[in-house]
């Protein structure tokens, strides 16, 4: 079993649910000496975090108010590094352009399910928790996988 050195949340813009999802994984994995950090795959400038999604996060006593989004660089992977995408065409671009697909899902793909993390971008609020309660949800299921791997050494 492979033991990740780094886990690379991936969404287009960086803007919400890869940064949501490092910061619901940070918030669920404290002992853990990986480093998580998150990225897009199309970020022209730096841009803060969609406001729907700082406020949801904040609900949960979560902050991203400070992330600037941050363009997915080929410096940023390492082959132990574990990349999570939202969405399959997020993934097949990311190996496209990297040429690097050892290491690369979905998050559900990651922890055995199928489908896509829904892109809340453009609706309500309502929608933005939706996707906080999806994510934090299979962000736990995928603590619990990395955790029970490394025991299994």
């Amino acid at each position: 079993m492979i033991k990740y050195d780094k886990i690379i949340f991936v969404c287009t813009s960086n803007t919400s649910r890869s940064v949501m999802a490092e910061t619901i994984y940070k918030s669920l994995e404290t002992n853990s000496d990986i480093e998580v950090i998150s990225r897009g795959l199309v970020v022209l400038f730096p841009e803060p975090p969609n406001p729907k999604a700082v406020i949801v996060m904040d609900n949960h006593h979560l902050s991203i108010k400070d992330h600037t989004s941050i363009l997915l660089r080929s410096e940023d992977i390492t082959e132990d590094s574990l990349l999570l995408t939202m969405n399959n065409q997020q993934k097949e671009k990311l190996i496209e352009d990297f040429g690097f697909d050892l290491n690369a899902f979905t998050l559900k793909e990651f922890i055995g399910e199928t489908g896509d993390v829904t892109d809340p971008y453009g609706k309500t609020l309502v929608e933005y928790e939706e996707c906080y309660i999806e994510l934090a949800r299979l962000l736990k299921k995928a603590v619990y996988k990395l955790n029970k791997d490394v025991d299994k050494e």
